[in-house]
């Protein structure tokens, strides 16, 4: 019978906190997975409440098998419920499931907020070193948008090679960016200004993040994005499709890209093709080639669960020896 564990929030944290390039790791390994076509990544299901439509319930479910022949199996159960943000809560919450691979049954129940910010933090710092031309160096990295996600991306930077020579924050709500400011202050050299306007953010940015609440693309001029920058658009739906046409784009997954009206999805729709998407990150990877830098380079993921499963399993093997399984969780599960 298999044995359940149940990890908290702090013990999660531990972890993706503790080894960073684990977990960068553990993402880029999913990846290549998915490029070798070992991976079953359905659509995510989104469950939407009519009387509330910017509140949503997600499912990913996934399953992956690594190179050493280990099959992951499991899935994520996130919740976005933006007016959290002003009951002081953050925005997502979340929990994730692993299930046995022999028998089904589920293992581990593990609370995923952490999870899903770090595989996301992770794959973005992962293509940043892919696409900046793998050189690393100094860069001003422009972030819009100051939550959670962000956050985590200026944490993680340190895993691509980019070091920032300045970061420059601009949120729809100043006072967020103003607090996000003060905290970055302790932990980097670099320093940290707000700007007021997200064109002033944009256009100073070598690396610009996107990780917004935006339900709609808000951002028209591609002229703001005339130097170039590796734009990491996180949140999906800033970029009007005039600015999706003029760059290279970089996805995780053509299919899941184009869907549920993500800036992609409306320039595919405008165009009537997908020819404008360019490149897969777990091709570039796997060893493609990653494109030229002759364009602004806009890397759009639209999140796999299988990502959350690779650090959900790091998360899993580095606790199950020191966490007490749930007691008769599976009680009257033998067949007679």
């Amino acid at each position: 019978m298999p044995e359940f564990r149940v990890y908290s929030g702090g013990r999660v944290r531990e972890v993706v906190n503790g080894d960073r390039a684990a977990v960068v790791a553990a993402v880029e390994s999913a990846y290549k997975a998915h490029h070798a076509q070992r991976t079953v990544n359905p659509d995510s299901y989104f469950l939407r409440f009519p009387e509330h439509d910017a509140d949503r319930i997600i499912a990913l479910p996934a399953h992956y098998t690594e190179d050493s022949g280990e099959r992951v199996t499991g899935i994520k159960w996130i919740s976005s419920f933006p007016g959290n943000i002003d009951r002081g809560l953050a925005r997502a919450s979340a929990v994730l499931v692993l299930n046995d691979e022999t028998t089904g049954y589920p293992v581990a129940c593990m609370e995923a907020a952490a999870i899903s910010a770090s595989r996301t933090a992770a794959g973005a710092v992962l293509a940043l070193r892919e696409l900046d031309g793998g050189q690393g160096g100094r860069r001003t990295v422009s972030v819009i948008g100051t939550g959670v996600i962000s956050e985590h991306v200026l944490d993680y930077l340190g895993q691509s090679g980019v070091e920032p020579e300045r970061i420059l924050l601009h949120d729809a709500h100043l006072p967020h960016a103003e607090r996000l400011a003060q905290r970055l202050r302790g932990r980097f050299a670099a320093p940290v200004a707000v700007c007021g306007s997200i064109e002033e953010a944009i256009t100073a940015g070598q690396v610009v993040v996107f990780a917004t609440t935006a339900g709609e693309p808000h951002v028209h001029d591609p002229r703001l994005f005339a130097h170039n920058p590796v734009v990491l658009h996180l949140s999906l739906r800033d970029l009007a499709p005039e600015v999706v046409l003029a760059a290279h784009n970089v996805v995780d997954d053509v299919d899941h890209a184009l869907k549920a009206r993500t800036s992609l999805h409306l320039a595919e729709l405008l165009t009537g093709g997908r020819e404008f998407v360019h490149h897969t990150l777990p091709a570039i990877l796997s060893g493609a080639p990653a494109p030229e830098r002759d364009r602004p380079v806009v890397f759009s993921p639209f999140g796999m669960g299988i990502l959350d499963l690779a650090v959900g399993n790091l998360v899993h093997s580095v606790l199950a020896d020191t966490t007490v399984p749930v007691e008769d969780f599976f009680q009257g599960a033998e067949r007679c």
